[in-house]
């Protein structure tokens, strides 16, 4: 492992602009007397709509030079991997993600140094994020239950096994809560997400794909007893993207 520099950078970012000049989802188009949504307080607090422990799997919008918003998965890691409770400002250090090498999402966030962190709870969108060139003219994606607008800034640049890996930390500028829902325990879903990340390392050095592969049959049956139809679609498309079965 080598690093190919320390200190930080904001990208494009202008860290002497006004926040609201920077803002990536137009508040407008929210009904403001729609109690299914609540602003997230700005100024006060983490500024996260959600409680992040460990890393959480999210989905970030990040604007490409054609202004087409590049959708994309991407993991945000709590703090030392401990407890990062949202709307509480005693935590010391920012969440952090990272990319892996010369992806869309990281030259965009290079050009721009801003980017909308969305949770969702639709297997689908997560796959077509993942494993897909998902590109589309609203930052939002239509099933997100909450997003945040983030500035990225570089911390950290390592190369192993030939891929630069950049860490972010990640500043939270607003957000919003779009849907509260009831949890629910689905292996199907879980059993999609960690799906895409098998599906993502087929044919990468360092990763055997015998592997891989059973792994990935193993995530597809538990889809099929477990999953509901979302899910089963969800899965339906990591086989359109990957062809996977076919490697067996």
């Amino acid at each position: 492992m080598t690093r190919s520099g320390d200190g930080s950078d904001h990208g494009g970012a202008n860290a002497d602009a006004d926040p609201s000049d920077r803002r990536l989802v137009d508040p407008d188009r929210f009904d403001p007397d729609d109690e299914r949504t609540r602003v997230l307080p700005r100024g006060t607090g983490n500024g996260w709509p959600v409680d992040l422990d460990g890393v959480t799997e999210t989905v970030v919008a990040t604007r490409g030079p054609d202004g087409m918003w590049n959708l994309a998965a991407l993991g945000v890691h709590a703090p030392d991997r401990d407890a990062f409770v949202a709307g509480t400002d005693d935590a010391e250090a920012a969440p952090t993600a990272r990319t892996y090498g010369r992806t869309r999402t990281r030259r965009n966030v290079e050009r721009t140094g801003h980017g909308v962190i969305q949770f969702t709870s639709d297997p689908r969108e997560f796959v077509d994020a993942a494993l897909t060139i998902d590109e589309q003219s609203d930052p939002l994606l239509a099933n997100a239950d909450a997003y945040v607008e983030v500035e990225f800034t570089r911390v950290d640049r390592v190369v192993e096994a030939g891929t630069e890996i950049h860490t972010w930390e990640l500043e939270p500028v607003a957000g919003r809560i779009l849907e509260e829902r009831v949890p629910r325990t689905n292996r199907g879903f879980g059993a999609v997400i960690d799906a895409t990340v098998a599906a993502s390392r087929l044919g990468v050095e360092g990763f055997d794909d015998d592997e891989l592969l059973d792994r990935l049959q193993y995530f597809a049956d538990t889809v099929e007893r477990c999953g509901g139809p979302r899910e089963r679609t969800a899965f339906e498309r990591i086989d359109d993207a990957t062809g996977w079965r076919d490697l067996r």
